[in-house]
């Protein structure tokens, strides 16, 4: 499973500069609705300045997440908002518009359901009931994680299902429930080669199935499973 990738297009410099001190609030309720028109998610904004010049940094993100085309064209609209709302900017500014990178925090719901059945790192909140778990203790702390800097605590999990309250996560081959709440940090790992089968079928039954299916139909003069003639047979004859 090939690691998110961050998409980013800039526009050049315009003829307004951001007010120093200007709110990334007025800012947000000016770009959220047009990025959120365009089916997007204004995961993240902001502002930074470097001596007279500013950039003003939109990260978007959606369920399927936007490509190349969605992030020029979400940054033409965003340019002409800030082109019309002359009272939020100023002088000479930078827009980007980027999708989230590997870098990325899960600290939203969406977001560990954005990542599911990838690896992630996750850090407990001292002092609460997950840091005090068998998780925290895992055998983690031999492997590199333990060098990350994110304390002796930290452990990997899979991820899976992801609901509102908390998300499941495959962890030394156990399945456990993780709150949110007692999580301090958690970010995707970068993984360079395909996950274990068995942890996808424990984490999402069929899914492995599927993808060999795929493979086999992708794989010039592989024969089909009879199956699978059958089903397409049985939708000709029916037409």
């Amino acid at each position: 499973m090939s690691p998110p990738r961050s998409r980013t297009r800039s526009t050049p410099a315009r003829s307004a500069q951001v007010r120093p001190g200007a709110p990334t609030d007025g800012l947000r309720g000016l770009l959220e609705p047009v990025v959120t028109g365009a089916g997007f998610e204004l995961d993240a904004l902001d502002v930074r300045s470097s001596g007279r010049r500013y950039t003003v940094r939109m990260v978007v993100d959606s369920d399927a997440g936007p490509d190349l085309d969605d992030i020029a064209r979400l940054s033409r609209a965003a340019s002409d908002a800030l082109d019309r709302n002359e009272h939020l900017v100023g002088g000479s500014y930078t827009l980007e518009v980027t999708s989230p990178g590997v870098d990325r925090q899960l600290t939203a719901p969406r977001h560990w359901r954005r990542a599911r059945l990838r690896l992630v790192t996750v850090r407990p909140q001292p002092g609460s009931a997950l840091a005090g778990s068998a998780l925290a203790d895992s055998a983690l702390a031999d492997s590199a994680l333990g060098d990350s800097g994110l304390g002796d605590s930290v452990f990997a999990g899979r991820v899976g299902t992801a609901g509102e309250e908390a998300v499941t996560l495959l962890v030394d081959g156990r399945l456990r429930e993780v709150r949110y709440a007692d999580v301090a940090h958690a970010a995707v790992e970068v993984e360079f080669t395909p996950p274990p089968e068995r942890e996808i079928a424990m984490l999402a039954p069929g899914a492995a199935e599927e993808d060999a299916v795929q493979d086999r139909r992708a794989r010039p003069g592989a024969a089909q499973d009879p199956a699978e003639d059958s089903a397409e047979d049985s939708v000709e004859d029916s037409q």
